[in-house]
């Protein structure tokens, strides 16, 4: 959808921009720029913050910037990343474009790193396997970046990295090479400075061995006053490792500043690198599905709120799924995007975990102990005002979590779906091996179930372990007719649960290695202890697995 145009006068001054955004408070100004400033504002109907660039026409023509702005733009509209900075909407008007955005509260990691002056190697990890996730995605959508480095990734109030200015980035193309020379002397490749050809994401690469050096050692690879002798040291690839590197990091950024790029390390390649590996979070060990994808997944207690606003649910449905930018959207996406954010999303699921020590993923019956390394992880210091300790597991333990089978997936799915029939538990496929189930217990410990409602569907999860799926089953995939259906249990008529007496969760079947498969269930709402006993039934019913 092409950018909302507001027709009226100039809207110089804040009375103005107030006149063409009368559904945002304006507040502070957060920074003045070359060609506009950005503010920050809150959402009238949901409260929630938002950031609005607020870019003056004339100045960015003057600048001859426009190709920048429009392509960041587009570029962003598309993205639904949790580590890519989200673009709610825009609007235009005569003499200014204004740009609604994520409100990212704890500023640039580049000044992080420089108040750290270098992280521990468990925090510089958990940055660094955020920005490759966002990266990753990036290039899957076929865009290149072209400027990564710490001053363009922001950090969220949970020190959770945000990729943004997307104004050097562009689309690739199968069988094109890209030869602009952008993005910062410190951070650029070789072929890049040398105006080589280059296909895209090996120029990324590249900048993110850059960024992780300096993660880990509060300095930077390739530096020089005199740029001549910068560039030499660039495409030479000049550089020291200092001795306090542990061997797994060692071993993984030279690969990364490779000078030739046919040979330089890969996304996938670092994905599969043991030290990227490890303490990986199970939201970042499956890629995130596509933005079509995630648009078809609606969250029906979202939807019921956003409609008590005064919006037609058939209409936002509709807007929903063509993504369409308009009031309706934004205030669901505003919702949906606070709600991961605190409780039940990519991040929030994380963030409870550590909290409670606990893995809310269910380790069922078979699930055996491989090894213990024994690291034991430090407590990150000196955090700047905004940002939180992150607690990590005190161990890189080695689980085989879940239920592993050889039996065709088929199999495996009727088997688990006549275990939940017997169990009456209710689900509803939100994929073709993905189930949202709910289960209603009257009493603690025992009952039956009520009706399916819609919640949270988030991205598939995985345990993460050393046996790490490749993807989720592919769709597609044959669909048992008779059993892989909905099946609600009808209801008494009545919409009365008792608190506590709910489990929702989540079930999964991953391709594995050696063709062999993993059933695993999430609890996403519910006493633990009562999932569990849930869960040694289920365990118990099952007849092959």
């Amino acid at each position: 959808m092409e950018p909302t145009h507001v027709r009226g006068s100039s809207s110089s001054g804040t009375g103005s921009a107030e006149f063409y955004l009368p559904n945002y408070k304006l507040g502070k100004t957060l920074g003045i720029g070359s060609f506009g400033k950005v503010k920050v504002a809150e959402h009238s109907l949901t409260g929630h913050k938002v950031a609005i660039k607020i870019l003056n026409r004339r100045k960015i023509k003057s600048m001859e910037m426009e190709e920048k702005v429009r392509r960041e733009i587009k570029i962003l509209r598309l993205f639904m990343h949790p580590h890519i900075i989200r673009l709610y909407e825009v609007i235009e008007t005569p003499s200014d474009i204004f740009v609604v955005m994520e409100y990212v509260k704890s500023g640039e990691l580049f000044d992080y790193i420089v108040e750290k002056n270098r992280l521990h190697e468990d925090e510089a990890r958990r940055f660094f396997q955020q920005i490759i996730s966002g990266v990753e995605y990036c290039h899957r959508n076929m865009v290149v970046h072209r400027d990564l480095k710490p001053e363009n990734l922001l950090l969220d109030s949970k020190c959770n990295v945000k990729i943004a200015d997307f104004g050097l980035s562009n689309i690739m193309h199968d069988g094109h090479f890209l030869k602009t020379s952008c993005g910062s002397p410190n951070y650029a490749a070789p072929e890049v400075i040398s105006g080589k050809l280059y296909a895209g994401p090996e120029v990324d690469v590249w900048s993110c061995g850059v960024i992780l050096y300096a993660l880990l050692c509060g300095s930077l690879p390739f530096d020089d006053e005199n740029i001549p002798n910068l560039f030499k040291k660039i495409k030479g690839g000049i550089y020291t490792l200092p001795s306090h590197l542990t061997p797994g990091a060692r071993d993984l950024i030279p690969r990364m500043l490779l000078v030739d790029p046919m040979k330089r390390m890969t996304i996938p390649e670092i994905r599969q690198h043991p030290w990227f590996q490890a303490h990986l979070p199970r939201y970042l060990a499956v890629p995130p599905l596509d933005t079509k994808e995630q648009a078809k997944r609606i969250d029906e207690n979202i939807l019921r709120e956003v409609v008590r606003f005064g919006f037609d649910k058939n209409h936002l449905l509709e807007f929903l799924q063509s993504r369409v930018q308009n009031s309706a959207t934004v205030t669901y996406y505003l919702m949906l995007d606070n709600r991961r954010r605190i409780s039940n999303g990519y991040l929030g699921d994380e963030l409870q975990e550590a909290k409670e020590n606990v893995s809310q993923v269910l380790s069922m019956g078979k699930a055996s102990h491989v090894g213990n390394s024994g690291h034991q992880g430090g407590t990150f210091r000196n955090v700047p005002s905004g940002c939180i300790d992150i607690p990590r597991f005190p161990a890189d333990r080695k689980w085989a979590l879940g239920l592993q089978s050889r039996s065709h997936p088929r199999e495996i799915m009727t088997e688990v779906l006549k275990a939940l029939h017997e169990l009456d538990v209710a689900w509803k496929k939100i994929g073709h091996y993905n189930f949202k189930c709910r289960w209603l217990s009257p009493s603690p410990r025992h009952g039956s179930c009520s009706t399916v409602d819609n919640n949270v569907l988030g991205s598939p999860m995985i345990p993460g372990s050393p046996l790490v799926p490749s993807s989720p089953m592919v769709s597609g995939s044959p669909v048992i007719p008779e059993i892989l259906h909905d099946h609600p249990v009808p209801s008494d008529g009545t919409d009365h649960d008792e608190p506590g007496s709910v489990v929702k969760f989540e079930v999964q079947l991953y391709k594995m290695r050696e063709e062999k498969y993993l059933l695993d269930m999430q609890k996403l709402e519910g006493p633990l202890f009562l999932f569990l006993d849930l869960c040694a039934a289920f365990v118990a019913e099952l007849q092959v697995l």
